[in-house]
Order: C-alpha cells, then sequence, then structure tokens
C-alpha cells in the first residue's frame, strides 16, 4: 500500500528544515521572512505561517513577534554559575582540556568548510579575517573568535555547528586567554598570525587537508604556548566568566 503523502504545511516544515540545514544557517541566525519563503517553496504564506508553527514547536525555530523566526540553539549553553563554568574557572587543567577538544573539532570544521564552503560563506570568512587583522592584536578576542565560527558553520554539519555553539563562551573564554597571554609576545604572535593566514587561504583554495593541518597546529601551538609560558613564569593569565554573565 502506498504512503500517504504529508499534508502540506508538514511537507512545506520539512523543506525549511532542509533549507536550514542545507543553508548552513547558524544558531541565532533569522530564517528568510514569510514571504520570501512562500515565494521560493511556491506556497501560500499561509501554509507557511502553519509551517514555522510546526517547527517551532518541535524547537528548531523560535519565533519573536514583530522580529521574525530564528535558528534555535538546539544544544544548550551552559549558564555561567554551571558545573562545567565552575571547573573551567576553578582548575587550571580544564583550559588544556577546552583546547584538546577544540583542536579535534576545529579541525574538521575547517576540513570540511574547505569542501563546502558557498561565496555566502567565503564572503562571511574574509569579512571576518580582515577584520580580525585590521585591529588591535592584543585587545582583538571576539574578532578571533569569530573568524573561527565563520569556519565552523561554513562546515555545513549542523550537529559540528551546535555542538560548537553550545560550548561558545568556553571557545571565547579560550581566545582571549590565549591573547592576553601570546600576543604580547611577538614570536608567539607571529606563529599565530602565520597560522590564521594558512587556515584563510587553505578553506579559500578548497584545500581541505592543509586547512585541516593549520586548524590544528594553531589550537596546538595555543596550548603548547601556554603550557611553556606557565612553566618558565609559573603562571598565565586566565580569564574567567563574570558571575551572571552570558560568559
Amino acid at each position: 500500500m502506498a504512503n500517504k503523502p504529508l499534508p502540506v504545511a508538514k511537507a512545506v516544515s520539512y523543506r525549511i528544515e532542509r533549507l536550514i540545514l542545507d543553508g548552513g544557517m547558524s544558531p541565532g541566525e533569522k530564517i528568510p521572512s514569510e514571504r520570501q519563503l512562500a515565494s521560493r517553496l511556491g506556497v501560500s504564506r499561509s501554509i507557511i505561517r502553519e509551517a514555522l508553527h510546526e517547527l517551532h514547536g518541535r524547537g528548531v525555530i523560535e519565533t519573536h513577534h514583530g522580529r521574525g523566526s530564528f535558528v534555535s540553539h538546539i544544544v544548550p549553553e551552559p549558564a555561567s554559575d554551571s558545573p562545567l563554568m565552575r571547573l573551567f574557572s576553578g582548575h587550571p587543567r580544564t583550559l588544556y582540556d577546552l583546547l584538546e577538544v577544540r583542536e579535534q573539532m576545529e579541525g574538521q570544521a575547517a576540513w570540511l568548510a574547505a569542501q563546502r564552503a558557498t561565496p555566502r560563506d567565503l564572503h562571511r570568512i574574509t569579512k571576518a579575517f580582515n577584520a580580525m587583522e585590521a585591529a588591535d592584536p592584543l585587545t582583538n578576542a571576539d574578532l578571533d573568535h569569530a573568524f573561527h565560527l565563520a569556519i565552523v558553520e561554513a562546515s555545513h554539519n549542523p550537529v559540528l555547528v551546535h555542538v560548537l555553539d553550545s560550548l561558545k563562551s568556553l571557545m571565547l573564554l579560550s581566545v582571549k586567554a590565549s591573547v592576553a597571554n601570546l600576543s604580547p609576545r611577538e614570536s608567539f604572535k607571529k606563529q599565530l598570525d602565520r597560522h590564521h593566514h594558512k587556515i584563510y587561504q587553505s578553506v579559500m583554495k578548497g584545500q581541505a587537508n592543509a586547512a585541516r593541518t593549520a586548524a590544528q597546529a594553531h589550537v596546538r601551538h595555543v596550548s603548547d604556548s601556554m603550557r611553556q609560558i606557565e612553566q618558565s613564569e609559573h603562571s598565565i593569565i586566565r580569564i574567567r566568566a563574570e558571575p551572571g554573565s552570558p560568559v
């Protein structure tokens, strides 16, 4: 017996969900308007509205009156007073544990981005790279972090994107720690710059293996360099989340 066709609105909800996945839309990103979706999918706005209601009910999107619909943060980010954030703030080794995770996941993201990045992704990556390069290297942690996130989003792997989004605050704290400790030291800073250039060029040229190698080498350099500083100077600058803050 043939399967019954899905109701139109439900079928459209799956198509929108596919657009989110295939388009690599990141958590928190606004999805097209009802009018744009209706034109793109060839259905009425009422069907689009019903489909969005379906996606909202399943937690795929969040809808805010007067602002539109946004991709949900499917994997929750830990609060600043969560056990994981307390571990990061209270135990010195947790920073290095996080860098180990970043090395593998950002390496994979760069490998995928080099193969899957769309012209829109490459524009975003270039914009993020140029902003990072133009900023004061001693205070550019947020822009450094944004460059790496642009590459993660270009991986077009929604599981990887959402998992790393859930670690966003911890990742930013690790970037701030690396900038605070390494950027004032010229030899370490030059190596960071070389890695950033290599990651950028490899992704832009579609060189997947080179992109993964450069991304992993970059994070490993940060970890090894901070261990070296900590051993020689008996301390490093540690960035902690402020109580009650999003990071």
